[in-house]
C-alpha cells in the first residue's frame, strides 16, 4: 500500500509540475488565461464522463457527491485555477511552483482547525515559520524568474490567494472521505467549474478567438495530464491518509517546475528565487518531520 501511496503523490506532483510550465508555454501562444481554463474545465469534464461511461456509471446522483463537488468545484477547481493562471502571467513557472510548496502548510492549518484528529503542534509552528520567512524574502527580493516585465508581488498575492482556496478544499475532502468516489467526485468538480469558469469568462474575455495548433496541444496536455490524472491521485489519497500528508504533493511540484522552466521556457533562477525556495521547502520538512515525529509518540 505504502508504494502505491507514494507512487499516487510522484504522478500527481509531476502532473501539476508540468502543468504550470505548459501554462506559461500557452500564455506566451497568445491563449487568454480564463478561456484556457475554461477549456480545460470542459476537456476534463467529457473526458472523466466517457471514463465514468466504461465503468457503466453515469453522472452521479447521490446528495452529499453533489454537496462535495459544489465546494471543491469551487474552492479546489475554479478559484485557484483561475488565480495560479493569472501569476503564471506576472511570474515564472519556478516562481509559482515555489508558492504551491505553501499548500502542506495551508493544510495543516486548515485540518487543525477543522479536524480533530489532525492538530497543529508546537513544532508545526516553526515551520510554519521559517516557510513564511522564504515567502517575504521571495516578496522583498523583486525577482520573478522572468527575463523583463514580471510582477513577483502580484503574482504572490494571486498564488497565495488559490494556496488559501486549495487547503480548505483538501481539508473539507478528507473530512469526507467516506462520502464520495473518486472519478465522480472529479467529475463533479469540473462539471461544476464549467459553470463557474465559463461565467467568469464571458464576463471578463468575452468568446476566446482563434487558437492555435500548438495552443490546442498544450490545453489538451494541461487538461488530461495537468488536471484529471493529479486530480484522481489527490483524491483517492485523500480516501489513504491524512490531508496533511496527501499535500505533500506540494513538496515535489517547486523541483519540477523550476527545473521544467528554465529547460524548457528559458526561465531564469535569481538568487531571490533560490533563497526563498529554500526556505519555503524547508519550513515545509520541518513541518512534515513534527507530524511524523508526534504520529511516532501515538
Amino acid at each position: 500500500m505504502q508504494a502505491r501511496i507514494w507512487s499516487a503523490i510522484a504522478i500527481a506532483a509531476f502532473a501539476w509540475g508540468t502543468n504550470g510550465v505548459a501554462t506559461r508555454a500557452a500564455l506566451n501562444d497568445g491563449v487568454p488565461p480564463i478561456a484556457m481554463v475554461a477549456i480545460r474545465a470542459i476537456i476534463a469534464a467529457l473526458f472523466l464522463y466517457g471514463l465514468l461511461r466504461l465503468r457503466r456509471r453515469g453522472i452521479p446522483r447521490n446528495r452529499p457527491t453533489w454537496e462535495i463537488g459544489l465546494v471543491e468545484g469551487l474552492f479546489q477547481l475554479t478559484i485557484p485555477f483561475i488565480l495560479f493562471t493569472l501569476a503564471y502571467e506576472n511570474a515564472s513557472a519556478g516562481f509559482v511552483g515555489l508558492l504551491v510548496a505553501l499548500i502542506p502548510l495551508g493544510t495543516a492549518i486548515g485540518a487543525h482547525v477543522l479536524l480533530p484528529d489532525e492538530p497543529l503542534f508546537p513544532a508545526k509552528v516553526v515551520g510554519l515559520a521559517v516557510a513564511f520567512a522564504g515567502v517575504v524574502f521571495l516578496l522583498v527580493s523583486g525577482d520573478s524568474g522572468l527575463e523583463a516585465g514580471g510582477k513577483p508581488l502580484l503574482a504572490a498575492v494571486l498564488s497565495l490567494g488559490a494556496v488559501s482556496s486549495i487547503s480548505y478544499a483538501g481539508v473539507y475532502a478528507r473530512g469526507k472521505a467516506e462520502e464520495f468516489d473518486p472519478m465522480e467526485l472529479a467529475f463533479m468538480q469540473f462539471a461544476v467549474g464549467i459553470v463557474l469558469i465559463g461565467s467568469t469568462m464571458l464576463i471578463w474575455e468575452g468568446l476566446p478567438g482563434p487558437i492555435s495548433t500548438w495552443g490546442w496541444m498544450l490545453i489538451f496536455y494541461m487538461s488530461i495530464i495537468g488536471s484529471v490524472v493529479p486530480f484522481l491521485m489527490f483524491f483517492w489519497l485523500l480516501q489513504q491518509v491524512t490531508a496533511t500528508k496527501a499535500s505533500l504533493i506540494g513538496y515535489v511540484v517547486p523541483l519540477i517546475s523550476l527545473i521544467a522552466g528554465i529547460v524548457l521556457l528559458d526561465e531564469k533562477l535569481q538568487a531571490g528565487i533560490a533563497i526563498g525556495g529554500l526556505l519555503i521547502l524547508g519550513g515545509v520538512i520541518l513541518t512534515d518531520r513534527a507530524e511524523r515525529g508526534a504520529q511516532a509518540r501515538v
